[in-house]
């Protein structure tokens, strides 16, 4: 895969989890592929998908594409995630760092480091 298209298919998984479309985020991956956060990890497009929609059912999600490093098949994703609870507005931020790894032109592994407790810097004067 090019660089270009690794950075796309990053955007259009962003997208998916802004637009709450479970199945856009779950095609991206393959049949056996891997989704992987902090306590857990789905396989297979049947439970990415189901996870998905279950989350944006209670969610609207906000992301910001800091920064894409692509190396060969892989690349490290920076983040900033932003979720809104539906039925109570409670609003959750962190910042994430991701890698992705890329088989036939999809997603075969997808692992988050979710930070969701340090300070945010301050801007030096």
């Amino acid at each position: 895969m090019t660089p270009e298209q690794i950075r796309s298919l990053i955007q259009q998984a962003a997208n998916a989890w802004i637009s709450g479309n479970a199945d856009a985020f779950a095609c991206l991956f393959l049949p056996e592929g891997e989704f992987i956060v902090p306590n857990n990890c789905w396989v297979g497009a049947a439970q990415i998908r189901q996870v998905t929609a279950d989350f944006v059912a209670s969610y609207e999600v906000k992301i910001e594409i800091r920064r894409i490093i692509v190396e060969r098949n892989q690349a490290v994703v920076e983040w900033h995630w932003q979720d809104k609870e539906k039925a109570t507005g409670k609003s959750t931020l962190a910042d994430d760092a991701i890698v992705v790894d890329f088989q036939f032109g999809r997603i075969s592994r997808w692992r988050e480091y979710i930070d969701a407790t340090s300070p945010k810097c301050q801007s030096r004067t």
